[in-house]
């Protein structure tokens, strides 16, 4: 005898996604009027779905394509501060200035963390290499 009724089921699962789809485009929608960055994560935390859940949703394409327009389109240029006392040519090198060092400590994370497993094979190795001269009874300095 089977158990519940499976087209009630997923009649509720149908209804749980429309649910969560249109909590989704709300949120997506207030993103935009509020010209906040749209990603997926940002967007799954505003609606309250997981990421899982927009990836497979109709809305993808959509979050896609607005993501890329914003790679596109360099944000729109404050006026510069009066209180700040700067000309707006040398905040322009400050921002250009802060871009570049961004990106070199970028590179170098990426750097320390391949030397770093680097390291750690190369240690690796060298234990091994120290056990299989322990096992053919040679001694090892230390």
């Amino acid at each position: 005898m089977a158990r519940g009724n499976p087209e009630n089921l997923r009649a509720a699962a149908q209804r749980k996604r429309q649910v969560a789809t249109e909590r989704a485009q709300t949120a997506l929608d207030a993103m935009i009027a509020r010209g906040a960055p749209i990603t997926f994560r940002g967007l799954a935390e505003a609606a309250g779905v997981s990421i899982d859940f927009l990836y497979r949703s109709p809305l993808r394409a959509q979050v896609e394509q607005l993501r890329a327009n914003q790679q596109r389109t360099p944000p729109l240029r404050a006026q510069p501060d009066p209180e700040l006392n700067e000309p707006p040519s040398q905040s322009n090198v400050v921002r250009a200035l802060t871009a570049q060092l961004t990106e070199l400590k970028r590179h170098h994370r990426a750097e320390i963390a391949r030397l770093e497993a680097a390291l750690a094979a190369a240690q690796g190795e060298n234990l091994e290499l120290r056990r299989q001269l322990s096992r053919h009874g040679r001694k090892t300095a230390a």
